[in-house]
C-alpha cells in the first residue's frame, strides 16, 4: 500500500503495519510535493494500492486511466468530528478484505466500508 502525503501519519502507518499491511509512504519513496499523477504512476509501477484523502484529484486520474492496483479514498467532512479516525481507516480496510472485494482498477470510497 502506498500512502499519499495527506495520509502518511506515523500512527496510521504503524496501525496498518500491525494489521499486516505492507506500507510505503510517498515520503519514503521521494515523492513529497510531486504531482498526483506521479504518485499514482509510482503506485502502478510498484503494484500498490494507493490510500489518499485527496479524493477529487485521484478520482479524475482514475477516470482518465482506470488501470491501477486500486485507490482507497477517504472523504473528509467539514465537521472534523465526523472524519474517520486512524483506527476506523484500518477497520474499513479489514472490512474490504473480509468481503474479498477486488480492488484492482477500482476507486473505492473507504468511508462506505466503515461499519
Amino acid at each position: 500500500m502506498l500512502l499519499d502525503e495527506d495520509s502518511q501519519a506515523k500512527y496510521l502507518v504503524n496501525l496498518l503495519q500491525v494489521a499486516s499491511h505492507d506500507v510505503v509512504t510517498v515520503n519514503a519513496v521521494g515523492l513529497m510535493n510531486r504531482p498526483d499523477s506521479v504518485v499514482l504512476d509510482q503506485a502502478r509501477q510498484d503494484q500498490r494500492v494507493l490510500l489518499t484523502r485527496n479524493c477529487n484529484d485521484f478520482l479524475e486520474l482514475h477516470q482518465a486511466n482506470p488501470t491501477h492496483s486500486g485507490i482507497l479514498a477517504i472523504y473528509q467532512n467539514s465537521d472534523a468530528a465526523k472524519n474517520m479516525s486512524y483506527q476506523l481507516i484500518v477497520k474499513a480496510i479489514a472490512n474490504l478484505e473480509a468481503a474479498e472485494y477486488a480492488l484492482k482498477n477500482q476507486f473505492v470510497i473507504l468511508n462506505q466500508w466503515n461499519y
